[in-house]
């Protein structure tokens, strides 16, 4: 199994899944699945989300990140209790050690039923504004709902029932970050935005307001992902290619260095923390790869352990421990199968 040498990311149009029709919906999966197993990425339209709610998050972002430093620190994501509120710039360092020229602020499905605790579930650490927090929860909802809409057409891409993950879904640990790449003028500061990686969940939905996000193809050339109107760039994740049996692969991707201010705003989409992650019985494999079972919390955990600064000084002091048989970071996609660039 191994990723092709496209050129180009596909662009398709979803609405047809909305339709009462299963040929409609089936034709926009069979679209879905081409694009999952050839390259990993690709963007959508007719996703129904409206414009007023995309500008509300942006507007919001830039509102939060135009704030001093000192006043964005008070909502810093290690006092959270479920991983959730601010990340200031160099707080994350993937495979290669370089750190990002990015700040954001994360916002989870802010659960807050208090009968079960995990590390990545809980209530949101809000920031003081509540037209923050109304704004891009609608958002959040929204794009929650479209990852529901794309789970059942990745199903019947991978021919099964439209439902398959219907039941493992409901409290998902899906993920809202809210990312600003500042312009970095100085050419001497050669840093990527953010470096080389895969997603660690079931596929991404990103809205993004200006280029810079390249892909990594099967000739290890890096392909820019073009700004398309009114689009959302989907991409696969470690956790889909798991139960997918490697049917499809996560790809890895990064942000280059901007040349003009840039705001990303990724949803993982994930499935329910205690969710055993395993190749779903009935998929043969594609390719000779063996994947081993892992909980899709301890296996979101682990990877985010392993990256973030405050997580790894507790891993370091003895104060956290990671969950056993916790993979290494890019352990999946093409960092599993040793690409480089």
């Amino acid at each position: 199994m191994a990723h092709t040498h496209f050129t180009s990311i596909p662009l398709i149009d979803v609405s047809g899944l909305y339709s009462e029709h299963p040929a409609e919906r089936r034709l926009v999966a069979d679209e879905l699945g081409r694009a999952a197993r050839e390259v990993g990425f690709l963007q959508i339209t007719g996703h129904g989300i409206a414009r007023e709610l995309r500008d509300g998050l942006v507007d919001q972002a830039r509102r939060f990140f135009a704030r001093p430093l000192e006043e964005k620190m008070r909502f810093y994501i290690g006092q959270s209790s479920n991983h959730s509120g601010y990340v200031p710039e160099g707080e994350e360092q993937f495979v290669g050690g370089s750190k990002d020229l990015k700040e954001a602020y994360d916002v989870n499905y802010d659960y807050t039923e208090a009968a079960q605790v995990y590390p990545l579930l809980g209530p949101t650490q809000w920031p003081d504004s509540a037209d923050f927090k109304r704004e891009v929860s609608a958002y959040y909802r929204a794009a929650l709902a479209l990852g529901d809409t794309l789970f059942r057409g990745f199903a019947l891409a991978l021919g099964l029932a439209e439902d398959t993950f219907a039941g493992i879904t409901r409290q998902p640990t899906s993920q809202l970050r809210m990312i600003h790449y500042p312009l970095a003028p100085d050419p001497v500061a050669d840093r990527p935005g953010i470096g080389a990686h895969t997603d660690y969940e079931c596929f991404t939905i990103l809205l993004p307001t200006a280029e810079g996000l390249q892909v990594l193809n099967g000739d290890g050339q890096w392909i820019d992902v073009p700004l398309v109107e009114d689009a959302f760039v989907i991409n696969i994740g470690d956790m889909l290619e798991v139960l997918s049996n490697g049917h499809f692969v996560a790809t890895s991707h990064r942000v280059r260095k901007v040349s003009e201010e840039r705001f990303a705003f990724p949803l993982f989409c994930a499935c329910d923390y205690p969710t055993r992650i395993a190749p779903i019985p009935g998929l043969p494999p594609r390719g000779e790869r063996v994947y081993a079972p892992v909980s899709c919390g301890d296996h979101l955990f682990a990877q985010t352990a392993q990256t973030f600064r405050y997580l790894r000084e507790r891993l370091e002091d003895g104060s956290l421990q990671l969950p056993d048989g916790a993979a290494g970071l890019s352990s999946f996609g093409q960092g599993g199968r040793e690409v480089t660039a």
